[in-house]
């Protein structure tokens, strides 16, 4: 890291959330209060409309009374005086609380009374007019419900102010509410304007986010990962130079090394100062060694181990490696004295002039490092055991070597040599005189004789086929197929599939030779198999033979553990014998479902 910082730096990302905090906060106080104000607006909308219509039906209150009041004047019949009375005083009663209401508020009506300084002007005019025409209505009331009831030019000069004051009345009336409507008509333009303003600033908020927050922080972004990049390549060639320079035990240790990193393990993080104290403690760290991250500054080495000489070696290693770094493996033992393998690496780095610390990432190998000692210590013992598992199998060979020289023997001396005794005493017992039994003994001779030259040239060719030595390996396994077949009676089938006719060397030729006949026989001796099917292609490099069986089929992974006895040894011979030849053998089976052995031979 530099000392500039980089889009990675805390510094960095402690500005850029300050930055979006405050934009995001600005944003939400925008939002929240267009919310408050338009809320107060619709309620003082709700309100101007309700105080509105309260003044228009003052108007209407008004010419109502005027309108009751000359009927009054023109009305002889008592009962309907009377009901026009009720009329003007339920009218009057009305009028007079909405005018009050207007200028003083009237929860019960939804009017809240506070009217601006010209409306209360306005009002002050109007509560001449209004007096006079309450002050007349009243008495004309009280007139009428006089006992008895007064004449009409008792209460005709109220009538005439009624009529005269009206239209002052009216004409203020309409002067306030167009006042309300005027007022009304500005709280929107205003509401109007200040939505507009916060919607502008909302819009410079999200235009200085971009460009001095996701810009910059995207640019930096890429050039973050363009230097990512670019340092995996430098790190794979320099892992590459690694490998090369290695010798091969090395190579391998390292490629275990690195892809047990990769798969596996999960890095150990923590920063130190230069004297080995900690400065901060990751979870996983703090969770391996039961250290409370919380804590004061403590020493990195009691951390690490609770023995003495431990300590004193990280110590070391940090005193001694604090300025150029270090890379190895550390023991360190927990506070449950359990012996931890890390291995560890450190690394300076300065973040401020005069200020600098040192990070630790360590990975724990702890069953690497115990199977790598395992390893080692079972080395010598596993050389001793594979060279005892050599002798077994070379004396498995010599022995059945011996077997077969035995079986040829014995093949020999109860077949042939039976026969052949058979032969000459059948022989010396002819009469020649005897014509006809000597036909009948020398019709039994032909037949002898025949059985004879079929026993020598089954022995001979369970030795060595001629055709292997004069022709090739296809050649040898096409007559070795036919004559399995027509001595056992299964139905064996050889195919060449890719007119394979190539010489091969004497060795490589025999050695597949017997490892095809091994399987062939494995397969009539002991899978019950009635069909075999043995099938040979071919590339530029590579010869493929495949044998299957139809039989019972078994378990690949007993045969393949078996390690001597007399069992196995048969697939142990064919994989000694491929090995010898650089080749590989496959085999595939299942109880049930028959067998299938490949042999891959380099050409």
């Amino acid at each position: 890291m530099s000392k500039s910082g980089s889009s990675l730096d805390q510094r960095t990302f402690d500005k850029l959330s300050r930055l979006y905090i405050i934009a995001l906060s600005t944003i939400a106080l925008s939002v929240v209060l267009s919310q408050i104000l338009i809320r107060k607006h619709l309620r003082d909308q709700q309100s101007d409309s309700t105080v509105i219509n309260v003044a228009g039906r003052q108007r209407m209150l008004s010419q109502k009374l005027t309108k009751d009041v000359v009927s009054l004047a023109a009305e002889e019949d008592l009962n309907k005086i009377s009901s026009i009375k009720d009329s003007i005083k339920e009218t009057l009663t009305l009028w007079r609380t909405s005018h009050v209401a207007l200028q003083t508020g009237n929860d019960s009506l939804g009017v809240p009374g506070d009217n601006s300084k010209v409306v209360s002007n306005l009002f002050k005019r109007l509560n001449v007019s209004f007096n006079i025409m309450s002050e007349a209505s009243q008495h004309l009331i009280d007139a009428v419900e006089n006992k008895p009831p007064l004449p009409l030019n008792a209460y005709l000069a109220d009538i005439n102010k009624i009529k005269s004051t009206e239209g002052n009345f009216l004409s203020l009336m309409d002067q306030i509410v167009n006042q309300y409507d005027l007022e009304a008509d500005e709280k929107v333009n205003w509401l109007r304007n200040l939505e507009l303003l916060l919607t502008t600033l909302t819009l410079l908020i999200l235009l200085f986010e971009f460009l001095f927050i996701f810009w910059p922080t995207a640019k930096s972004v890429k050039q973050t990962l363009a230097e990512l990049l670019t340092a995996e390549k430098r790190a794979k060639k320099m892992a590459y130079d690694a490998d090369v320079l290695s010798a091969a035990k090395e190579k391998s240790i390292k490629e275990l090394r690195a892809l047990s990193h990769a798969m596996d393990e999960t890095l150990l993080f923590g920063r130190i100062t230069s004297e080995g104290r900690v400065v901060h403690m990751g979870n996983r760290f703090s969770r391996l060694f039961k250290f409370n991250r919380f804590k004061a500054s403590a020493s990195f080495s009691e951390i690490l181990s609770v023995h003495e000489n431990e300590r004193a070696f990280i110590d070391e290693v940090i005193t001694k490696h604090r300025k150029t770094g270090w890379q190895g493996e550390v023991k360190a033992t927990t506070k449950d004295n359990e012996s931890i393998w890390l291995e560890m690496a450190i690394i300076p780095f300065t973040y401020t002039d005069d200020a600098s610390e040192l990070l630790i990432i360590a990975s724990e190998i702890t069953k690497r490092k115990e199977a790598q000692l395992e390893i080692e210590r079972l080395t010598k013992a596993s050389f001793e055991e594979k060279m005892s598992q050599q002798k077994i199998i070379s004396g498995k060979i010599i022995e059945n070597q011996e077997k077969e020289q035995n079986r040829i023997a014995k093949d020999v001396h109860d077949g042939i040599g039976q026969m052949l005794t058979g032969l000459k005493y059948n022989l010396e017992s002819i009469d020649i005189s005897d014509v006809e039994k000597t036909a009948s003994k020398i019709e039994h001779l032909k037949e002898l004789t025949a059985n004879i030259i079929k026993g020598v040239r089954t022995a001979t060719f369970n030795l060595t086929p001629p055709e292997l030595t004069d022709h090739g390996i296809v050649p040898a396994i096409t007559k070795l197929t036919k004559e399995l077949s027509r001595l056992t009676g299964k139905e064996i089938v050889f195919y060449n599939k890719t007119n394979f006719n190539r010489r091969m060397d004497s060795l490589t030729e025999i050695n597949i030779y017997r490892i095809t006949q091994e399987a062939i026989n494995n397969a009539i001796k002991y899978a019950d198999s009635t069909h075999i099917l043995v099938s040979l292609t071919s590339s530029e490099n590579i010869l493929s033979i495949v044998i299957d069986d139809n039989g019972k089929g078994f378990d690949p992974e007993k045969v393949k553990h078996v390690k001597n006895g007399d069992g196995g040894m048969g697939m142990t011979f064919m994989r000694e014998r491929i090995t010898y030849i650089d080749g590989r053998l496959f085999l595939n089976s299942e109880p049930g479902k028959g067998t299938r052995v490949t042999l891959n031979i380099p050409i």
